[in-house]
């Protein structure tokens, strides 16, 4: 049994989803496993991925709960059933789009539903869309949420896109309930040279960094 409600609150302690977009099953796997050595817990498995599915079900069932596993870049209904039984504990779209939307809120799983403009912020919450992610996070940078969060102060969002050490307080500062990281967090160029130990230093750095930003943006 899913239990939403947690996943929700370990979003929140944790901070930090690292948004793994991966060239192939074996090194997102060898990715996910030097993240995970740096203290990176929180990982979300784009649909970009190849055999995503399946990189879930095996990190799943090598982490259990160790890790908050999710899934992301749906785009499809389809996707919304495969995610869950794979072992996705919440699931990411990056964009609003009705009938998608419905499928992910009616899957009992946490609930990111992509957004940029103030009405696709509102109708995604909504829908019901547990934390509003607001993407691509580099269009407007903090200052764009921060006004965002003026008119809705009460939804959640969390940026993707455009996140990194050095913009890190500026993000929580203007509300952010968590932040998603990319090419900042784990670069492509890295995983495809097997640079996995340096993956882990830059996890550690980075893990280090967003708690340092919390306090400061208290």
């Amino acid at each position: 049994m899913i239990d939403k409600v947690k996943t929700l609150a370990r979003i929140r302690e944790l901070g930090l989803l690292a948004v793994i977009r991966g060239p192939s099953l074996d090194e997102t796997l060898e990715t996910v496993d030097a993240l995970i050595e740096g203290g990176v817990v929180g990982i979300e498995i784009t649909y970009t991925t190849p055999q995503a599915a399946k990189v879930v079900q095996t990190l799943d069932e090598k982490f259990g709960e160790k890790i908050l596993l999710g899934m992301g870049t749906l785009t499809r209904i389809e996707q919304v059933d495969e995610a869950k039984s794979a072992g996705a504990r919440f699931i990411v779209s990056p964009h609003l789009e009705t009938s998608l939307s419905e499928a992910m809120v009616a899957s009992g799983l946490g609930v990111m539903i992509g957004a940029l403009t103030p009405s696709e912020v509102v109708q995604a919450f909504n829908t019901g869309s547990d934390v509003v992610k607001v993407f691509p996070g580099s269009l407007g940078g903090p200052g764009y949420m921060k006004a965002l969060r003026g008119p809705f102060p009460n939804i959640p969002m969390m940026p993707t896109g455009g996140v990194n050490p050095d913009n890190l307080v500026a993000w929580f500062q203007a509300g952010a309930v968590a932040v998603g990281a990319g090419s900042s967090l784990c670069p492509s160029s890295w995983v495809k040279e097997g640079r996995f130990d340096e993956i882990t230093q830059r996890a550690k750095e980075f893990v280090a960094a967003v708690d340092a930003a919390r306090t400061a943006a208290l």
